[in-house]
C-alpha cells in the first residue's frame, strides 16, 4: 500500500485535501519560498477539526538550513508548540556551513519532537554529499523519514537515487518533488517507495497556490492498487 501526503499550505488548502480523501498532510505556509512554519491555530484546525494526520514543517524563514542558536531555539519552541497541539510528525532540516547534514543539532530536535515522528526534508537534496553517506547522517540522527527527490529537480528523475536509499537504513523513504497522478505510478515502480509526497496545487486567478481536492482524489486513486 503506498501512503500518499498532501503538502498544504494553508487551512483552504488542507480542506481540499480532506475533500479529496487524503489523511496524511504535511502543513506549512508561504509555499513559494519553498514553505514556512505555519501557524498553531491552522495546526490545532487540521489536527482537531479536520481529523488529518498532520505532519508539520518546522523551517523560521527561507534561504539555507544552517541556523543560528537564536533560530534554533525558534524551532524548539514551534517543535514544543506541535507535540502539544497533537500533530503527528515534525518537519526539519540541517545542514553545517559546509553543506553537509547536521546530524547533531538534527539528533537534537529528534530527542525534543518525541514521541513525535521526524521527517528530514529536502535539505537532504541541496547537501553536498553522496546520497548513500547523506541518508546514513540522517538515520544517524534517528530521524524516521526522509523527504528527498534523489538530489534531482524532481523526483521522477532522481528515481534510481531514490531506488538507492529505500532498505539502506531503517528510514522510510518519502518521495517528492514533482509527483503528479500522471507519473506516479511510473515513479512508484521506478524508485521502490511506499510514501509519496505531492501538493497537488492549482494557482488561482489572483495567484494564490492552493490544493486542488481533484487532482488530489486522482492522486490517491492512482495508488490504490499499487
Amino acid at each position: 500500500m503506498i501512503d500518499v501526503e498532501i503538502c498544504c499550505n494553508s487551512i483552504a488548502s488542507a480542506i481540499a485535501a480532506k475533500d479529496g480523501c487524503a489523511e496524511r498532510i504535511e502543513l506549512c505556509r508561504d509555499l513559494e519560498c519553498g514553505g514556512l512554519t505555519p501557524s498553531d491555530e491552522d495546526i490545532a484546525y487540521c489536527v482537531h477539526k479536520l481529523g488529518l494526520r498532520t505532519h508539520v514543517l518546522i523551517r523560521p524563514r527561507a534561504g539555507n538550513f544552517c541556523y543560528t542558536e537564536r533560530e534554533q531555539q525558534d524551532i524548539i519552541a514551534s517543535i514544543k508548540r506541535c507535540k502539544e497541539l497533537g500533530a503527528a510528525a515534525v518537519v526539519v532540516g540541517f545542514l553545517t556551513e559546509d553543506g553537509k547534514i547536521d546530524v547533531e543539532s538534527t539528533r537534537h530536535m529528534v530527542q525534543i519532537a518525541s514521541p513525535m515522528e521526524v521527517t528530514f526534508h529536502r535539505a537532504f537534496d541541496e547537501a553536498q554529499q553522496d546520497p548513500i553517506e547523506a541518508l546514513w547522517c540522517v538515520a544517524a540522527a534517528r530521524c524516521h523519514r526522509l523527504l528527498t527527490s534523489g538530489q534531482r529537480y524532481s523526483a521522477p528523475e532522481g528515481a534510481t537515487v531514490i531506488r538507492s536509499l529505500v532498505g539502506e537504513t531503517g528510514v522510510k523513504i518519502l518521495a517528492g518533488g514533482g509527483v503528479t497522478p500522471t507519473n506516479v505510478r511510473q515513479l512508484v515502480a521506478d524508485s521502490g517507495v511506499h510514501e509519496v509526497h505531492g501538493s497537488c496545487k492549482k494557482t488561482l486567478d489572483d495567484g494564490t497556490l492552493v490544493t486542488d481536492a481533484a487532482t488530489v482524489r486522482q492522486m490517491i486513486e492512482e495508488t490504490l492498487t499499487l
